[in-house]
């Protein structure tokens, strides 16, 4: 590890002028001073015909784009438009295949993803990428670790580091190993290392897409605190909410071409939804009229870790959402009718019958399927192929014996991709290679070809844009129409207030209110989740 002695200066806290709490340098041995400020509305980041080209395939094609100093500039756009590209590209991840980018008025090659940090550019990532082993403090100033003697001065750095969550307003505890934070939390740590290496620039990437009501509130106050420094947000969102509340401007990507950039006051919801995708916004939440039939499963006063006394009931035909805050107990609750934890009361009844779920291979082979919450880490294999993570429940009818046979297993997966419109130059393509939204669609796939008749879907959603959301809610129907049933827990309450025939409001584990489609408030339904 590398002495903090010899750590460079630009690792210094964003929100001051003061050097680093743990930096053991003399006064007056500190780093250089900085590059003047850039003036706020003025240009500090400008793109000229940037394009980034793999083979023949264009995924940006020629982009001109300016970002000003102070300002928090939105981009929006489906997943494959060409956004993780542009972030790959101006953080030095990727080269670009053409075009210029300039810095404070000169061009820069941002070939590295040190340069672009020595220029002050900086990313937070909708998937965490720290270390989930180490503690908050460690992977705050990890590379930059204070040692003396050769030893780490973990005391000081836990200190040093507990004063910055702090004085960010993240409520988070500076000694607690990552992993056992949830992901929203994890992506507070990760927004608080980014914000100390001297950042002039910015870029969030779905930076909510996990947070909680209380800690959004916290990081957009965070963002708003930096924008009054002078620092340059970029945030990227397929939430038009966060877009209205939070940004000045709003560029939009489609198809790998910047289509246009608008004032935030002079537009609105449906103009830039037509712009992303030539589809209007009365699209997006399709939901088909479809008969209710009789019930697939039924749990009474069922109670587990995390979640008491809980009774519902999700019938043919029917989408029954579940909200709440993040930790209300509602994944726990389908963790254990998938069989994944243990129920300690209560029954549950499938198709009328009692049955006791003690494993998720009965709960499979009753006919439940479960997309989880984290597709990346509990419903994909990402370092094998699309193919096979299709394939995945259903390789015994594929398979003759011990042999697997390579035509059914072909035609099954190329079956679901073309279905799904999985956007994929091949089934051989690793899962891994794949954005947000067509990896979602990979987890939704292996269960249709499976033939489940309930379909548990946790936050399915999270990370895709609107076109993409708009083909998951048409497949909901589909599966509806089928004589399927469908429990949908989601944070994003326009999700489960226009697509659930029953909607459950869980709050601290318990069951706090139940209504029909559009029965009650969004205003209401709020209040029953946070308690007011």
């Amino acid at each position: 590890m590398r002495p903090r002695s010899q750590a460079p200066a630009r690792r210094r806290h964003s929100l001051t002028t003061a050097p680093s709490p743990l930096d053991p340098r003399p006064a007056g041995e500190h780093a250089a001073p900085a590059e003047p400020p850039v003036a706020a509305g003025e240009t500090i980041l400008e793109l000229r015909g940037l394009e980034k080209r793999y083979g023949q395939v264009l995924a940006l094609k020629p982009c001109s784009l300016s970002f000003r100093a102070g300002e928090i500039h939105a981009i929006v756009g489906e997943n494959g438009a060409g956004k993780s590209t542009l972030i790959k590209l101006l953080t030095g991840v990727i080269r670009r295949s053409g075009g210029e980018i300039v810095w404070r008025g000169a061009p820069v090659a941002l070939a590295t993803p040190q340069e672009a940090i020595d220029h002050g550019i900086n990313a937070v990532h909708q998937e965490v990428v720290l270390c989930r082993h180490l503690s908050v403090a460690a992977n705050i100033f990890l590379g930059d670790e204070s040692v003396r003697g050769g030893l780490l001065r973990k005391r000081e750095m836990n200190r040093a580091a507990q004063v910055i969550l702090d004085d960010m307003g993240f409520r988070l505890p500076a000694t607690a190993e990552l992993g056992s934070l949830t992901i929203g939390q994890q992506q507070l740590v990760a927004t608080a290392r980014a914000s100390l290496r001297g950042t002039r620039f910015i870029i969030f990437d779905e930076p909510t897409a996990y947070l909680t009501r209380q800690e959004a509130a916290q990081l957009f106050t965070l963002i708003r605190r930096l924008k009054s420094e002078g620092v340059t947000i970029v945030y990227i969102s397929h939430r038009m909410e966060e877009v209205f509340e939070l940004a000045d401007r709003v560029s939009v990507l489609r198809d790998g071409t910047h289509v246009g950039t608008r004032n935030i006051r002079e537009t609105n919801d449906a103009e830039l939804v037509s712009l992303m995708i030539n589809r209007s916004l009365d699209q997006i939440y399709h939901k088909d009229k479809v008969a209710i039939g009789e019930p697939l499963i039924e749990a009474r006063h069922l109670s587990g870790k995390g979640f008491e006394d809980v009774s519902l009931t999700v019938r043919r035909g029917e989408i029954v959402g579940l909200y709440g805050l993040i930790g209300a107990g509602r994944s726990e609750f389908a963790l254990s009718l998938f069989g994944r934890n243990p129920k300690t009361a209560g029954e549950i009844f499938w198709k009328n019958k009692p049955v006791d779920i003690r494993s998720e291979r009965q709960a499979i082979d009753l006919g439940l399927a479960l997309a989880p919450e984290s597709r990346r880490d509990q419903g994909l294999a990402l370092n094998l192929p699309i193919g096979l993570n299709l394939n995945l429940p259903i390789y015994d009818r594929v398979t003759s014996g011990l042999t697997i046979s390579r035509r059914r297993e072909a035609e099954e997966a190329d079956r679901q991709i073309r279905d799904l419109a999985i956007k994929t130059p091949s089934r051989r393509t690793l899962a891994s290679a794949m954005s947000g939204g067509n990896q979602q669609k990979i987890v939704i796939g292996k269960w249709l070809a499976h033939g489940a008749e309930l379909f548990i879907f946790d936050e399915p959603t999270v990370g895709v844009d609107v076109g993409t959301k708009a083909e998951i809610y048409r497949l909901f129907g589909q599966l509806l129409q089928k004589g399927a049933g469908i429990l949908l827990i989601s944070s994003y309450l326009p999700e489960v207030y226009e697509l659930a025939d029953t909607l459950h409001v869980f709050r601290s584990g318990r069951l706090v209110g139940s209504s029909g489609f559009h029965e009650t408030s969004h205003e209401t339904i709020l209040a029953q989740a946070i308690g007011v």
